[in-house]
Order: C-alpha cells, then structure tokens, then sequence
C-alpha cells in the first residue's frame, strides 16, 4: 500500500494551493481550441495508426527471417529516438527544400504549423508503440487456428475477423490505448513541428509562461481525464478476461 501510495502521490498536485484556476491564458479561446485540437487530430492519427500498424504488426507475428527482423529493428529505431530530435528531423525531412516539402507546398499543404503537420508527427510519434503492442496481442493467438479456419475454406480476411480479431481484441484495444496516450501527451516532436494550431500539451506550456499554474490546472485536469480512462479500462477489461490463476 505504502507503494501504490507514493505511485499515486503526484496526483495530490491536483489540490495545492496555486491560487485561483484560470481558464484560459492570454488569448480567450485558446485553451478550449487546444482541447478540440488534440482530440480531433490524435483522433485521426489513431486512425492512420491502426489502419497501418494492424496489418504490419500481424505480419511481424506471423512472419521470420531477415527481412521481419529489418522490419523490427527500424519500428525500435522510431521508438527510440527521443521526442525533441524527431521532432527536428521531421522538420528537415518535411522542409520546404526537400522534394516532399516542396511537393506539399504546390499542392497547398504547409508541412509545417498546420494539422497536417499535427497529424503526421502524431503517427510518427504513435505508430511504433502501437505495432509492437498489437504484434504482442497476434502472437499469443495459437497460428494453429487460423492455419484450421484456413483448411475448412475460411478466406485471410474471414480467417482474421473470425479468428484472429476476437482472440487479439483485448490487446489491439490495450495496443490502441498506448498509441492514444503517447500521441495525445507528444509535446517534443509536436513543440517543434506544429507549435500552431496548439494541442493541449503546448497549450499547457503556452499557459504556465503566460499567466502560471493557476492557468495550467484547470486544461492539465482536462488532459488527464483525456488521457487516463481509454488505457485504464482496456487493462482492467484485459485481466477481466485473463485472471491470474495461482
């Protein structure tokens, strides 16, 4: 108990005295913009996210050799670099002088400071920690099912939505969660690609220099009760579903 104590004892920040909440900073607006921006464009990013990852962590479960393990070694490398140099990086690889960034500029879109920008730090950010917990989930799946689904004349995508989907369910949902939280509390990357429109993590930071905690609590208990819940069920419905057995 003494540990789950001090685990938890950072949320007691929530009641120190810094005076009276505040709910916006300098600007009128910008911390309910910051809120509606977060969860539209982590949203949509979460989408990409599964629409991508879920094919490729299934494959990474199921598949062996050199070319999975290239696979792997590149999503570590994602996840590994720290949040402010991708952020960097993206910005030189997005540039205006790159063949892309140039590309999207005719093409109208900013690769910079926009919700494209937004977004796609978001994926960058998100997509390795969500197939690597999603090819978790695969790999517990028995291949011995799917490979019988697949022998009585089930279809790959039967054999998926029949077989694999409802046995992975529980870990996709806990692989989803993990990518929601990383990609909705970003501020790193997102700081130095997309500091407009402001997300809540930057709009956290905008509000402490403008006007101090008192303009920070009320956005951070709004960023909290955002991030917090999607994770916390999909692990408390997990062990619902797979007690310890002593």
């Amino acid at each position: 108990m003494l540990f789950v104590a001090a685990l938890l004892y950072p949320l007691s920040g929530l009641f120190a005295p810094v005076g009276s909440w505040q709910w916006d900073g300098d600007i009128p607006g910008s911390t309910l913009a910051s809120v509606a921006t977060s969860l539209e464009l982590t949203a949509i990013a979460l989408l990409v996210i599964a629409a991508i990852g879920t094919p490729i962590a299934w494959h990474l479960a199921r598949k062996s050799g050199r070319r999975s393990i290239l696979w792997e070694a590149a999503i570590l490398i994602s996840v590994l670099l720290p949040p402010l140099a991708l952020g960097i990086l993206l910005s030189l690889a997005f540039g205006p002088t790159t063949w892309i960034g140039s590309l999207l500029l005719r093409m109208g879109l900013a690769s910079s400071n926009s919700p494209l920008a937004f977004t796609v730090t978001q994926v960058y950010v998100g997509m390795g920690y969500y197939i690597l917990a999603a090819r978790a989930a695969f790999t517990a799946v028995p291949a011995e099912l799917e490979t019988m689904a697949a022998l009585l004349g089930r279809s790959p995508a039967q054999v998926f939505w029949r077989v694999t989907f409802p046995l992975s369910r529980l870990g996709l949902a806990a692989a989803l969660s993990i990518a929601w939280v990383r990609t909705l509390g970003e501020f790193g990357a997102i700081v130095v690609t997309a500091y407009y429109p402001a997300g809540m993590p930057v709009q956290l930071w905008i509000n402490l220099q403008d006007r101090g905690l008192p303009a920070v609590m009320p956005l951070l208990v709004v960023f909290l009760v955002s991030a917090l819940p999607l994770p916390w069920l999909a692990y408390i419905l997990a062990r619902r579903r797979h007690p310890h057995h002593a």
